[in-house]
């Protein structure tokens, strides 16, 4: 059989990951896309996530931010994880917005990568920045891929 492509391959580590990722599914976050080096992630604002300001907390932003930043750089089945992360916090989050947090690799040599994610609400405007440095585990991947079919 022939070997999975480098999509398939990013679609299997997707649905491997999420099958384990009980902070992403407490969330209701819906992985809409990942390719390698690429992940997009939506999370709908519900009230439960709202801080005392009646606003999306930030911590809650910076986890899906986070989370599409996990999904894209695992996506080549090396398991990689954060070395560190920033996130400015640019507009709320308000109860009923649905965020889109897209994650785009930067830069990626050797054992490290640069992936920046853009969150927005459904009126595209922008909610966060953020920018993850990642740390690949050399030798080790995520998954054993399937073979693609044939």
């Amino acid at each position: 059989m022939a070997e999975p492509s480098s999509q398939q391959l990013a679609e299997q580590v997707r649905d491997a990951m999420l099958a384990d990722d009980h902070a992403t599914q407490m969330l209701g976050m819906q992985v809409t896309e990942v390719a390698p080096g690429r992940a997009v992630i939506t999370m709908a604002v519900r009230q439960d996530m709202l801080n005392g300001h009646a606003i999306c907390h930030g911590g809650l932003i910076a986890t899906l931010a986070d989370s599409a930043f996990a999904f894209a750089c695992n996506a080549y089945n090396e398991l990689t994880v954060a070395s560190g992360f920033a996130i400015d916090l640019l507009a709320p989050g308000r109860l009923g917005d649905v965020l889109t947090a897209t994650c785009t690799e930067l830069s990626k040599s050797g054992r490290t990568g640069v992936y920046d994610t853009d969150v927005r609400n459904q009126r595209g405007e922008r909610i966060a920045v953020f920018r993850g440095r990642s740390h690949t585990v050399r030798g080790k991947p995520v998954i054993q891929p399937l073979d693609a079919p044939g």
